[in-house]
């Protein structure tokens, strides 16, 4: 669990200050000397919520942010959302992305065929009849291809006009958990993971009242019985002191993502 200052005797490590003693790569560390592996990696973890490293430090090593952001944790919740709701739209979306994709490395193999062959050949090009067959076939391939993509992209437009029904349930969540996370800064044993948070969120789409034919009903329901799990949850883990405070909280950040 790092700081943010580092022990110095790492430095020759993150630097990767070394040396060949004969045929060895060598490093020292502090008053040793040893044998390094050019396979050996080395990973620090914080637990820091919003660490800052000096320039010196973000120089010499890779940061990574494992941490949940607003537009990410919206992206997870609309998933889940819809593949509760939606399970065949959600199930074509992720076919598509698949598909897409396949779709692109084909054209993308087609490509490469036909430089690799224009760059080897000799001659008069109009006589390599492999040339010829390959961007003939070629031609008629990517025309396939591109049919499909133009088809799937069609498809995409469909699949995303339904997800955007659900977009401001997933908003509003995502943005609920950032108020519940933020209690820890009130009290250090306010703590609160994000599968627990997902669990609420599970259950409120199972328990929610449901509507046939009338989406903005559902949706209404879904807000509804989640801002009222989430606060009945926490506070049970809260002080009575801390209670009106949260339910303030829940209430500005509803307000704002009204707004």
């Amino acid at each position: 669990n790092l700081g943010e200052t580092l022990d110095p005797l790492l430095d020759p490590l993150l630097q990767k200050a070394k040396f060949k003693a004969g045929n060895i790569v060598m490093i020292r560390l502090g008053d040793s000397t040893i044998e390094y592996n050019e396979d050996f990696r080395f990973y620090m973890i914080t637990k820091l919520p919003n660490p800052h490293y000096s320039p010196e430090i973000c120089v010499q090593v890779t940061l990574l942010n494992f941490m949940a952001t607003p537009d990410g944790l919206e992206d997870q919740m609309l998933g889940i959302l819809v593949a509760r709701e939606e399970p065949e739209v959600e199930k074509k979306r992720q076919n598509l992305i698949v598909e897409s994709a396949n779709s692109k490395a084909q054209l993308k193999e087609i490509e490469d065929r036909i430089l690799e062959l224009l760059s080897n050949a000799k001659g008069n090009i109009l006589d390599d009849e492999e040339l010829i067959n390959t961007l003939s076939t070629s031609r008629i391939a990517s025309l396939r291809i591109e049919e499909r993509v133009s088809e799937q992209e069609k498809t995409q437009a469909i699949v995303q006009e339904t997800r955007d029904t659900y977009v401001p349930v997933a908003v509003r969540s995502s943005a609920l958990f950032f108020v519940v996370a933020d209690l820890c800064n009130v009290e250090p044993m306010y703590q609160y993971s994000l599968e627990w948070f997902y669990s609420i969120y599970d259950l409120a789409i199972g328990t929610a009242e449901k509507f046939e034919r009338n989406v903005q009903k559902r949706l209404q329901a879904l807000q509804s019985q989640f801002l009222r799990l989430i606060f009945e949850k926490t506070c049970d883990s809260l002080f009575e002191k801390d209670k009106l405070m949260f339910s303030l909280l829940l209430c500005f950040k509803s307000m704002e993502v009204d707004q």
